[in-house]
């Protein structure tokens, strides 16, 4: 019969595992400080957790407690977080879709590239909060604050974001084409080349704001006020301004409701 040697392991091998192991305790170890007792519910208090890229589809978050939190790259699809608090979170690349953030606190929070497909954010806080390149289309932003958020090259097709607040918000460049904006605040705000193709801004006020190079083509501008609002080289056409004031505006170079070039 042959005798079977036991093999010993290579160097090499043995200095693989033990790397294998250190990294393995060092992962379990970076669940401390709370992160461990939030994944598995037993608390919904972690401010400044490190949670990136954590799996929490369809997590019940209620209320939670995550200020300051690290949750770039987290999976929070459908999940409840409504009244949560995300204030100075990251969120970098999370997914949201479908999400529950109504009456959530999200001030300065970081979001840049984050999914909010169909996400609901009716009456959440995002002051000053940057959503640049965000994926927002259908998302419900009803009565929301957004006050100097940033909101750049961003997607917001079919958004509602009626009576939301946007005082000062940067939206240059981001696609809101089809969104409803009745009412909002855009006071002062930056819509520099944004596309608002058919969008819903009756009664908006848009006073001050940079809508320069703005695609407005079928927008419904019923009784907003664009009052010293910039609209230079911007697109009117089949534009609805019935009741707008332009008192003030600036419209060299705009193509007007009739095809018409402001000089």
């Amino acid at each position: 019969m042959m005798s079977h040697r036991p093999i010993k392991p290579s160097a090499a091998l043995l200095c693989t595992l033990a790397l294998g192991l250190l990294l393995n305790t060092g992962a379990q170890r970076s669940w401390a400080a709370g992160e461990a007792d939030f994944l598995a519910g037993k608390t919904k208090s972690c401010p400044g957790c490190a949670l990136a890229r954590a799996p929490l589809k369809r997590k019940d978050l209620a209320d939670a407690d995550l200020s300051g939190a690290d949750l770039s790259g987290a999976v929070l699809h459908r999940a409840r977080l409504t009244r949560a608090k995300l204030t100075g979170a990251n969120l970098t690349d999370a997914n949201l879709n479908k999400t529950d953030l109504k009456n959530a606190s999200l001030a300065q929070a970081k979001l840049k590239g984050a999914m909010f497909y169909e996400a609901d954010l009716s009456a959440a806080d995002l002051t000053g909060a940057d959503i640049s390149d965000g994926k927002m289309g259908r998302a419900r932003l009803v009565r929301a604050t957004l006050d100097r958020a940033k909101i750049t090259e961003a997607v917001l097709t079919e958004a509602h974001l009626d009576e939301a607040s946007l005082r000062g918000a940067d939206l240059s460049a981001t696609n809101l084409v089809s969104a409803t904006l009745r009412g909002a605040n855009l006071e002062g705000a930056n819509l520099n080349n944004a596309g608002l193709v058919e969008a819903v801004l009756r009664d908006a006020n848009l006073k001050g704001a940079n809508l320069s190079e703005a695609d407005l083509f079928g927008a419904d501008l019923t009784g907003a006020n664009l009052a010293g609002a910039d609209l230079s080289d911007a697109r009117l056409t089949r534009a609805i301004l019935t009741g707008a004031n332009l008192a003030g505006a600036k419209l060299s170079g705009t193509l007007m409701p009739d095809g018409t070039v402001h000089e």
